[in-house]
């Protein structure tokens, strides 16, 4: 029997995950990000860019998660990075770069909390946040296509990320 989203046997918890997207302002996507970070127990989803908005387009998407996930607006993804960082988090982006290691490789740290950076689809996670990154991860990809859409690398993250910490 299929069960529901008021059947499964889910336990509800949260991980020391702060979620902080770099100029992503398509709406789809922001409210696809928003239903993520609920699935996965993320701490808490930072929104950072100029052009960001939460309207019908992105509430149509997000499925009310909106209401639960704790989040924030910020202009300036690189100045929260770097506030964060100042505050003992371990900075990880999510790029692919000739530094870049295999997600699948990497083990994530219980003991400190964790900023993960995504990046815009176009231009991804800016190279100064890169600079200030403790980790760049890329996930490996087998296909001709080189990148895939910032929600499904988010959600191969997030889901290999919160495997370790289990």
């Amino acid at each position: 029997m299929q069960l529901t989203h008021y059947t499964t046997h889910f336990k509800s918890r949260k991980f020391p995950i702060t979620l902080i997207c770099d100029h992503v302002t398509n709406a789809p996507n922001i409210g696809s990000l928003f239903r993520i970070c609920d699935a996965f127990g993320v701490e808490k989803l930072i929104l950072c860019g100029n052009d960001i908005t939460l309207g019908r387009k992105m509430s149509k998407t997000s499925r009310a998660t909106e209401k639960v996930v704790s989040y924030d607006i910020q202009e300036s993804a690189l100045e929260t990075v770097n506030q964060l960082k100042k505050e003992g988090y371990q900075i990880i982006s999510l790029e692919i770069t000739t530094e870049s290691q295999p997600i699948h490789q990497f083990k994530f740290s219980k003991e400190k909390p964790t900023v993960l950076v995504i990046g815009d689809e176009n231009f991804g996670v800016s190279e100064a946040i890169l600079n200030q990154s403790d980790y760049i991860l890329h996930i490996e990809m087998f296909g001709h296509n080189s990148s895939m859409n910032v929600v499904q690398a988010t959600n191969v993250a997030l889901y290999e990320f919160t495997k370790q910490l289990l």
